[in-house]
């Protein structure tokens, strides 16, 4: 005999059932009655996106003080033959089921209704008092004894499916699910996530649809609301239904407005009903910034009336003190911190913590692998270049403002999961005495270059606090100007690849003259290591100190060495640099060309290993061992080609991390100019797509 556990479900937390229950207000607060005008949303413009009480939304929210803009985002369509629901009754009626959870208040009704249509009342409700019944919270509980059913279990707030799966875990009421009959009646989308989790368990789920939603037949309130939103007509906005925000965005992609829609909402208060839907807003990577103590529609405004104007209010400070790009660069960018840069609230810290990035890092189940890209923000972005034609490459290093711009413009135009800060490695060989230009067409070039020991003692050492200021200015600058739930990296030079520059002189071939120093006079080698490697730490701390989530050290050029050079000229260093990192902070080593030798790199140091394109992630992985993280590595050229392609091979990579935590995804190096923008997106998009899994 198949066995099937049947569960009522729906998509949100409200917006279903009597008014009264999802209102939230008792009889006495008529809606006609006004709160004083200095009280509640004083004025704010509020959109909401109610469909069945539009009507109530919008007096609610004008009592409450809002100017209200409501844009019906849902049509419920009823199923005319409900085949799967007349299925169930059949099961339920010769005993063949043991467990019924019902998710819904207006679920239960209408799937009540639609078995009265066959089946006598009194046959299936005494059919019902034979076996458990679990009910999602307040609404299917009422429901529920309207309709006589007996309830085995209520399940607590915040109801959603994961308290449903808990209960079944501990409560004594429930009995162990492994080979019980199982369906779940579904409202709206199908919860994959708790089918899984009753199969898990050792369920057969019957899927019983009762009503679907759908987009309404006239769109036109919901594309002017999206207009609304991103020319800044809005203040606030109200979600009381995960659905509305998926379909929100999937009007918004048909505009090819969804990505400018995240900035928008960035910027305004953004207040969800309760956790199913606030999970589908972070899904769309967005600050929830109000969630009502209970999951009603009236106390959702209620709330939002009383908090959104402080709530506004610091964003738009945010955005103030984050902001002198505007007075210095025409391309200025529309910076979305919902903090003062003054100081870091704790829940923003609190939200860079558990941010996916972070998580990955420390190799923590993360809901989708996170991107960032390396050299994110350059030449290939017209933001960028706008700039660059303004000022030299040292100038909008050195300019704290403008560095800070190309950082968070890059980030969020991305829409990556980490920034990194815009600077370039060599900017610390300056302080050590030698002289450092860009030249069209050569790359970078050194002055007063270091090839003996006399002038490996002509090097200074770096305080970074005296003279690299402005790094850690622009450090500040983007902290402050990032979404509160982007990190940003700091980052440096490795010590072999700082030596080998300041040896070289620029970009080299065959790294003679590095070798030939090393080679000849491991002495005077190893105390220019030493100083490098001093100043480094000092460096990447100050970066820290300046509001850095994590560091990368870029050893672009080891791969020239042979495994032997490698292990003792410069594996000491770089572990130094990496052990005198202030705890805590994850670490990111990046090498090139060091395939043959990445038990090796990862003796000296890191929480993640970057690898290039030239290896297999899966066989580099198992090299470095699992129990750290591994970061890479699409080959940059692949963003030149179709996205069909470049998806294709994004998804290769990813099938290699067996989406194992720890896997960041990233190039094998830094992006190249002339890149088209279009397809970097394409990458980022697809990789959040395919990536996205169960949230552990």
């Amino acid at each position: 005999m198949d066995s099937f556990c049947y569960c009522f479900e729906e998509s949100s937390e409200v917006g279903q059932g009597a008014f009264h229950q999802i209102y939230g207000c008792i009889k006495d607060r008529s809606l006609d009655k006004p709160i004083p005008k200095e009280s509640g949303f004083a004025g704010l413009r509020v959109v909401a996106f109610e469909s069945r009480f539009s009507e109530e939304m919008a007096k609610l929210i004008s009592r409450h003080g809002g100017v209200p803009r409501v844009a019906p985002s849902m049509a419920e369509v009823p199923l005319e033959e409900n085949v799967r629901a007349f299925h169930f009754a059949e099961k339920l009626l010769r005993g063949e089921l043991h467990l019924v959870v019902f998710m819904t208040g207006v679920g239960t009704r209408t799937l009540a209704g639609v078995l009265e249509t066959r089946y006598p009342h009194e046959k299936w409700v005494e059919a019902l008092s034979k076996i458990t019944v679990i009910a999602r919270g307040p609404k299917p509980v009422a429901a529920l004894r309207n309709l006589g059913v007996p309830i085995t279990i209520a399940v607590p707030e915040p109801n959603t499916w994961r308290e449903i799966l808990e209960v079944m875990d501990t409560s004594e009421k429930c009995p162990p699910l492994k080979g019980l009959n199982i369906a779940v009646q579904e409202y709206g989308v199908p919860n994959l996530e708790f089918i899984e989790g009753l199969k898990k368990r050792g369920g057969n789920v019957l899927q019983v649809p009762v009503y679907r939603w759908t987009l309404p037949v006239d769109t036109s309130p919901l594309q002017d609301a999206i207009h609304a939103m991103i020319n800044g007509q809005c203040d606030v906005a109200l979600f009381t239904n995960a659905m509305q925000v998926s379909h929100l965005f999937q009007v918004a992609t048909q505009m090819n407005l969804a990505h400018i829609l995240r900035r928008a909402l960035s910027k305004i208060v953004v207040a969800s009903v309760g956790p199913t839907c606030s999970q589908a807003l972070r899904e769309e990577f967005l600050d929830i910034d109000l969630e009502p103590q209970h999951p009603k529609m009236g106390q959702l405004v209620k709330e939002a009336g009383d908090r959104s104007k402080e709530l506004l209010r610091k964003k738009r400070e945010g955005i103030a003190h984050a902001g002198p790009f505007s007075s210095s660069s025409p391309s200025s960018i529309e910076v979305m911190s919902p903090e003062p840069v003054r100081a870091a609230s704790e829940p923003s810290l609190q939200r860079l913590e558990t941010s996916v990035f972070m998580r990955t890092c420390r190799r923590q189940p993360a809901e989708y692998t996170p991107i960032w890209l390396m050299r994110q923000a350059g030449r290939y972005m017209p933001e960028y270049r706008e700039i660059r034609a303004k000022n030299s490459f040292l100038e909008l290093c050195k300019n704290s403002d403008l560095a800070a711009e190309v950082t968070v413009t890059a980030a969020h135009r991305l829409g990556v999961d980490a920034a990194i800060i815009f600077a370039d490695i060599l900017l610390v060989v300056e302080p050590m005495g030698l002289g450092l230009r860009f030249e069209k067409g050569d790359g970078p070039i050194l002055d007063g270059l270091i090839r003996t020991s006399s002038d490996v003692q002509r090097l200074r050492e770096v305080e970074p606090e005296d003279s690299l200021p402005f790094v850690f200015e622009a450090v500040r600058k983007a902290r402050a100007g990032l979404r509160s739930d982007i990190p940003l990296i700091g980052f440096a030079g490795a010590p072999f690849t700082l030596a080998s520059y300041i040896v070289e002189g620029g970009a080299s071939k065959n790294y003679r003259h590095t070798k030939t120093l090393m080679y000849r006079d491991p002495g005077a080698w190893h105390a220019m290591m030493e100083l490098i490697s001093r100043s480094l730490t000092r460096y990447l701390n100050g970066q820290i100190a300046a509001g850095a989530q994590a560091v990368q050290l870029f050893d672009s050029w080891a791969g020239c060495l042979s495994a032997q050079d490698y292990c003792e000229f410069v594996l000491p260093h770089t572990r130094r640099v990496i052990e005198d990192i202030k705890a805590g902070v994850p670490v990111i080593h990046f090498s090139t060309g060091t395939g043959g030798y990445l038990d090796l790199v990862r003796q000296a140091g890191g929480d993640v290993i970057g690898v290039d394109w030239r290896v297999d992630l899966a066989q580099a992985w198992q090299q470095v061992g699992y129990g750290l993280g591994i970061q890479g590595n699409l080959d940059p050229l692949v963003l030149f080609a179709e996205p069909v392609f470049i998806i294709s091979k994004a998804k290769e990579i990813l099938k290699k991390a067996e989406g194992r935590p720890g896997h960041i995804f990233n190039l094998g190096h830094g992006i190249l100019p002339e890149t088209p923008v279009d397809h970097v997106i394409a990458l980022v998009d697809a990789v959040h797509e395919m990536s996205l899994r169960q949230a552990i």
